[in-house]
C-alpha cells in the first residue's frame, strides 16, 4: 500500500468546515443544519475536503473529520452510559476547562459510529484511506466519570468500543486506523500505569496499519499559554515512547515543525513509523515547501526514510479554508523535495 510511495504524505486529521455547514474557525462548531440536510451537507463537506487534499498532492486521505462536531465527544456520543443533558465543568488535559458530559451508567457501542462515513469515502476515491478515532485516556480526560469512579476503569470500556468500531472500519476499507491522545503528553504516569495498555487494547486484531497521533493541541489560546511555559525544551515524548516502542502500534505521530522537541527523541520509538509534524497549525503564516523540506531533513537523521510519514503538527480545523489549502500544498511540496535529493 503506502511503502511503495518514498514519503507518503497527510494530515492528522481535521480540515476546515465549510461556513454553510459550521460556523468558521472554531472547535466544537454547531451544525447549521440539521436531519437529512445535514446528512446530505457532510457529505458534500467530505467530497469537497478530499478534493482539496487530492488536488494538494497529498498521498494518504481522509474525511477531514467532516462528519464530526469534535474530535472525541462525537464517538462519545453514539455510546450507553453518557449523559449529554447534564453537563459538568472539567479541566481538560490540565489546561482549560470545558462544558463536557456526565458518564452515569456502564458504557457500551450500541452501533456504528463512523462506518458508514468510512465506506462513503472509500467509494470516491482510490487512495490509501485513515481513519481518525480518539484515543482511550483522551476520552477519560474530555468527560465527567460519575459512574466507574475509576479512570483506569473507564478507559478498558472505551478501548473495547474503539476495538469493535476499529475492525468495521477495517473491513470498510479504511487502510490507516489513527488514535488521536493528545493525553499522553500530559499525563505521563497514567500512560505508563495503563493508558498505553487501554490503546493496545483498541488495537487488538485489527491487521491494518494503527498510529497513535500525539500533540501539544489545536492552535486555541489555551494551548499556546501552556507551550509558552515548557521552557527551550519540551521532552514530554521521553516519558511515554519507550511504552509506545514495545506496543502493537505501527506509527507514531509528533509535533514538529516551530516546536522545541528534540528530535533526536525519535530515536526512542527506533523502527516504528513516524508522522513528523511539518505543518504547524497554530499559526496562519503558510510554510515555504523548503521550510518543510528543511523540518523532514532534520527528522531524517534519527528516521529511516521509509519510515518517514511526513504529515501536520495536529488538526486544522480552526483555521480559514484558505490558510489551510495552502498548508496541504506546502506539504507536498516540500516532500517532494526530499523525494528528489533521495531519489536513486
Amino acid at each position: 500500500m503506502t511503502k511503495k510511495l518514498l514519503l507518503p504524505t497527510s494530515i492528522v486529521g481535521s480540515l476546515p468546515k465549510p461556513a454553510w455547514l459550521a460556523p468558521p474557525e472554531k472547535l466544537w462548531s454547531p451544525w447549521k443544519l440539521e436531519g437529512d440536510q445535514l446528512l446530505e451537507g457532510k457529505q458534500d463537506a467530505l467530497r469537497i475536503t478530499l478534493q482539496e487534499q487530492e488536488l494538494a498532492g497529498l498521498d494518504i486521505v481522509c474525511d477531514g473529520e467532516q462528519t464530526r462536531q469534535h474530535f472525541v465527544t462525537t464517538f462519545i456520543e453514539h455510546l450507553s452510559g453518557v449523559d449529554f443533558e447534564n453537563r459538568k465543568t472539567v479541566r481538560i488535559r490540565d489546561r482549560y476547562d470545558a462544558s463536557v458530559p456526565m458518564v452515569v451508567g456502564n458504557v457500551a457501542r450500541q452501533k456504528a459510529v463512523f462506518v458508514e462515513d468510512a465506506k462513503f469515502l472509500r467509494k470516491q476515491t482510490n487512495k490509501p484511506i485513515k481513519w481518525a478515532l480518539p484515543g482511550p485516556l483522551t476520552m477519560v480526560d474530555t468527560l465527567y466519570d460519575g459512574h466507574y469512579k475509576s479512570r483506569e476503569k473507564l478507559a478498558w470500556e472505551f478501548a473495547k468500543a474503539l476495538n469493535e468500531e476499529a475492525r468495521e472500519l477495517q473491513d470498510a476499507g479504511v487502510d490507516i486506523i489513527q488514535f488521536d491522545e493528545p493525553a499522553f503528553n500530559v499525563f505521563f504516569d497514567e500512560v505508563n500505569d495503563w493508558g498505553m495498555a487501554a490503546l493496545d487494547r483498541a488495537v487488538e486484531g485489527l491487521n491494518c496499519e494503527t498510529a497513535v497521533h500525539i500533540c501539544y493541541g489545536y492552535g486555541i489560546q489555551a494551548n499556546t499559554d501552556w507551550k509558552k511555559t515548557l521552557g527551550s525544551e519540551w521532552r514530554q515524548y521521553e516519558e511515554i515512547f519507550p511504552k509506545i516502542q514495545k506496543s502493537k502500534i505501527d506509527v507514531v505521530s509528533l509535533e514538529c515543525h516551530n516546536s522545541n522537541v528534540p528530535l533526536d527523541l525519535m530515536e526512542l520509538v527506533h523502527g516504528k513509523k513516524v508522522m513528523v509534524g511539518a505543518i504547524d497549525v497554530a499559526s496562519n503564516t503558510i510554510e515555504t515547501p523548503e521550510e518543510v523540506a528543511d523540518t523532514l531533513r532534520k527528522a531524517l537523521e534519527f528516521v529511516d526514510i521509509e519510515n518517514l510519514y511526513p504529515s501536520t503538527n495536529c488538526g486544522m480545523a480552526p483555521l480559514s479554508r484558505a490558510v489551510a489549502r495552502g498548508k496541504l500544498s506546502a506539504l507536498s511540496a516540500g516532500a517532494e523535495i526530499i523525494r528528489k535529493e533521495n531519489a536513486g
